[in-house]
């Protein structure tokens, strides 16, 4: 081969710029990418839920048709789920679990890129859909029919979008598991990786097992308004009902895809700061498992009340109930370490706290929420929707800001401003309660979801509920700005990042020293 070629060769290989993003298969770089995509995504969305808000302010329609208001329920959920939270757990994976468990990279780095790559598309079509003739989807993130089909042009580019974020997730997936069981450093057995590892592996097994169950329901949907079958057309013999099944089937394990990884994130931060070693190890690797396999056997409390025997209702009310178990010993393991620990409370460290307190109190609304003689009247109210975003705001989002926070000085080599961290913390911890505890109560009155009118009786709740969504939204670009300010400069971080943690953050929650890829970090 000439010089000249050989150049070639070697400039095609590490393109330069823009180029660069594009093609590159290095995991921290596919990691950062997938960050920025969850973190555009999150302003999306959040846009949307402020739509929902202002609306939902006062009695009455003010600003947008009712069409247009169930749109954006829709769209929020649909961008917050499949664009924000899961790309951002999928990101922390890419930049952490090779340097958790001492590999170069990912097992599988071009697929690596493709899968990254769909996203960005998937979620073009799945927005795009808002400019499409008869407007956005407005059957709910749920999807049920027959609401669904009577959407316009849009439903078959929601389908294809839908099927797109299935197979990036189901390839970020493989990649996972296929890093995880093959490239650990000599020594790691598995009983010894972070359990940040674990929780991924974990979810990953959720993900391959799930995404095609989720494909399949929306393929029945497609076939059903556009080639003449009736899966869920009860003039043709088919059932509605049957899609509930099959979509819960998926749904409510994905709920814990979006979870898990953040027990995981907050079991490496806590014993950080609170200078301790994680209080049971084996038995939160152990929930974890249990948290997963039951997730397989509860799908259908989501459908109390669409008539099942009193058999069904007592298995999943059950069912239901059981996951509270390992649940708790996970919450219960988190405040033993920091029982008695050294503890300082830096910005990851709030927000961990902050997960463990609010995670817990959506935890106890859904086990409230499992009883189906009570969840009767629960059903369909905003009492769901406060249970649920107790979950997934002050839960997996919280998270995802205590982990950026807290492995931000290793990926850019400067530490954040504590102080401005510390503001983004208590004024994001205050309106998420105040945007979403109030809404318990409109539940308990009986206020039912997605409607974007009510009776005025619910007015006083509903003012305050958006009063604490506008300034938690507002909060968000303190963090865009914090993150800016850190990725541009300031002051570097040390090889001991978080003062006074001992070497503990490398052997409890880090990835091992650079170049010590020969053994696995040592557990005193």
């Amino acid at each position: 081969m000439s010089t000249a070629t050989t150049h070639d060769a070697h400039h095609e290989e590490h393109p330069k710029g823009l180029l660069r993003w594009v093609f590159t298969t290095n995991h921290k770089d596919i990691g950062t990418l997938y960050l920025i995509f969850a973190l555009t995504m999150f302003f999306i969305g959040g846009a949307m839920a402020m739509v929902i808000r202002a609306e939902l302010f006062q009695p009455g329609l003010q600003f947008v048709n009712p069409q247009f208001f169930n749109s954006m329920t829709t769209m929020h959920a649909l961008i917050m789920v499949f664009g924000a939270v899961m790309p951002a757990f999928v990101g922390l994976a890419n930049w952490l679990i090779p340097m958790m468990i001492g590999a170069p990279d990912m097992a599988l780095p071009r697929m690596n890129n493709w899968s990254f790559w769909i996203l960005p598309f998937a979620g073009t079509m799945l927005i795009g859909t808002l400019f499409m003739q008869g407007g956005a989807p407005a059957g709910g993130w749920t999807m049920y029919p027959p609401l669904v089909l009577q959407t316009g042009n849009a439903f078959p580019f929601l389908i294809f979008s839908v099927h797109l974020l299935g197979i990036s997730s189901i390839m970020g997936a493989i990649n996972i598991i296929v890093t995880i069981m093959n490239m650990r450093a000599p020594g790691m057995t598995m009983m010894k990786m972070p359990l940040f590892v674990w929780t991924w592996l974990i979810t990953a097994y959720l993900l391959i097992a799930v995404m095609p169950v989720l494909a399949g329901a929306v393929t029945m949907l497609l076939t059903d308004r556009f080639f003449g079958t009736s899966f869920f057309n009860a003039a043709g013999g088919g059932d509605p009902v049957l899609f509930q099944h099959i979509f819960w089937f998926f749904g409510h394990p994905e709920v814990y895809i979006m979870i898990l990884p953040a027990f995981g994130i907050v079991s490496a931060i806590i014993p950080t700061f609170a200078r301790k070693r994680l209080f049971g190890y084996s038995s939160m690797v152990y929930a974890t498992a249990s948290i997963a396999f039951l997730s397989f056997l509860v799908w259908a409390h989501h459908m109390f009340t669409v008539g099942m025997p009193l058999t069904g209702e007592l298995f999943f009310m059950y069912a239901t109930m059981l996951i509270a178990v390992p649940t708790g010993v996970k919450v219960f393991n988190w405040v033993a370490t920091m029982w008695k620990g050294s503890m300082t409370f830096e910005t990851p460290m709030l927000f961990s706290i902050a997960f463990v307190m609010l995670f817990t109190i959506g935890g106890f609304s859904g086990l409230m929420m499992s009883m189906a003689p009570v969840d009767f009247q629960y059903h369909d109210t905003y009492f769901i929707v406060a249970h649920f975003h107790y979950v997934l705001v002050p839960g997996a989002v919280f998270a995802i800001f205590a982990a950026v926070y807290y492995w931000l000085p290793k990926w850019t080599g400067n530490m954040y401003d504590e102080k401005l961290g510390k503001l983004h913390f208590w004024l994001s911890t205050i309106f998420v309660n105040v945007l979403f505890f109030p809404q318990h109560f409109l539940g308990l009155a009986g206020m039912p979801r997605r409607i974007p009118d009510y009776s005025t009786q619910f007015a006083g709740f509903n003012e305050i509920s958006s009063i604490g969504g506008f300034a938690f939204g507002l909060t968000q670009l303190l963090f865009l700005y914090i993150l800016i300010k850190t990725v541009r400069g300031g002051s570097k971080a040390t090889d001991q990042v978080w003062e006074g943690a001992e070497g503990l953050e490398w052997t409890l929650s880090s990835p091992p020293p650079y170049h010590s890829f020969t053994v696995a970090p040592e557990v005193k």
